[in-house]
């Protein structure tokens, strides 16, 4: 397997920038996601790696040697691509076996390490079908084991499964991850879809407009993001994003919402935190998880009132969108917590799982408070 580094990596088309400045690790045996919407230079990275896609400058390192120089067919790399690429005339055996016969390796050690591939890939019975004969899942299992079968340093995948409809992704999300785990190849993997991100990297790099935004695992990229972007493309419902200000005296500390008069008691020890920041105490945006919003459905101590919107029912739960004062935010409750819309709500933040932004650079000020006991 390989450990694969990008430093001060570029990319530009005429005068756009797809790739800046990006510095990236991916470890042995480690299973990177990179994920972003279309556009953001994701596939461009992912093709650069594999030599397919010239870069303008800076170094890309395998295991500590410069490759931006070599052919695609000299960085031992294997590319899945979303759309299969599977030779049509040739059967599943065959596919996967091209690389192999490609590179004039015996009999003998073709029929072994394709046995060993559909073995491990679980597709020993289709070997002898051709792809019009095959499901899409079948397909794209084909195809990763034309990767695998040529023992590569490292496997990139662009989108492979973006194709397959919803139940077949997750079984295939399922797959990829036993697979990564069975084999433990270094694996760097390409997606928009921030559910298979989440659930199957070991750490996830989130790209915008060619620039690296955080990269980390899972759990951190979701409760600790760098800045408004992440925290808004991450998670699903998205995190509320709520203007605010933050006004003291001798009696109190608040956390004002918007223009209105709203306002969130706030901890002593939280607000010297985010005074100790140096930024603009009138112009903050309050970052809040909606499964992070406390619910009454009566007036409680430092709850403040909301009004109850929207009911979207999801089954075992219910999200809410709720209008306090001309912000809105939206609330994970139990299913049926209210029963229509229209209803009086009071809601109180976790304080614990609340984040705080600088307005201007969108970047988080990082604060982290002790659980309370």
């Amino acid at each position: 397997m390989a450990n694969i580094k990008l430093i001060d990596v570029e990319k530009y088309f005429g005068k756009n920038y797809v790739i800046r400045k990006l510095n990236l690790e991916i470890k042995d045996r480690e299973f990177l996601v990179l994920l972003g919407a279309s556009g953001c230079g994701k596939t461009t990275t992912l093709r650069a790696i594999a030599g397919l896609e010239e870069i303008d400058s800076g170094d890309i390192l395998i295991d500590g040697q410069p490759v931006q120089h070599l052919k695609a067919s000299d960085r031992n790399i294997a590319f899945v691509f979303q759309l299969y690429a599977l030779y049509p005339h040739l059967n599943a055996y065959d596919n996967i076996a091209f690389p192999l016969k490609a590179t004039k390796k015996d009999k003998q050690t073709i029929e072994r390490r394709v046995s060993e591939v559909a073995k491990v890939l679980r597709i020993e019975s289709i070997l002898n079908k051709n792809p019009s004969e095959l499901s899409s899942g079948d397909m794209q299992r084909v195809a990763v084991g034309r990767a695998m079968v040529r023992r590569p340093k490292a496997i990139l995948m662009d989108e492979p499964i973006g194709s397959l409809d919803a139940k077949l992704r997750e079984d295939m999300r399922t797959e990829l991850k036993r697979l990564h785990i069975e084999i433990k190849s270094t694996t760097l993997y390409v997606t928009h879809d921030q559910v298979e991100a989440m659930s199957m990297a070991d750490k996830v790099c989130i790209m915008e407009d060619g620039v690296l935004q955080q990269v980390g695992t899972p759990s951190e990229v979701y409760d600790h993001p760098a800045n408004l972007f992440v925290a808004q493309f991450v998670g699903s419902p998205i995190m509320n994003i709520l203007d605010c200000r933050i006004a003291a005296d001798e009696n109190c500390t608040q956390c004002i919402l918007g223009e209105e008069s709203q306002a969130l008691p706030l901890s002593k020890s939280l607000y010297h935190k985010i005074e100790s920041k140096g930024v603009s105490l009138g112009q903050l945006a309050l970052g809040i998880r909606p499964e992070a919003v406390r619910l009454a459905t009566s007036e409680k101590d430092d709850y403040i009132k909301a009004k109850v919107h929207v009911i979207e029912p999801l089954g075992p739960f219910d999200i809410l969108d709720l209008k306090v004062d001309n912000q809105l935010i939206r609330a994970k409750a139990a299913s049926r917590f209210v029963e229509k819309p229209g209803e009086s709500i009071w809601i109180q933040l976790d304080e614990q799982r609340t984040h705080f932004f600088d307005k201007d650079s969108g970047e988080s000020l990082h604060i982290e408070l002790e659980a309370s006991p």
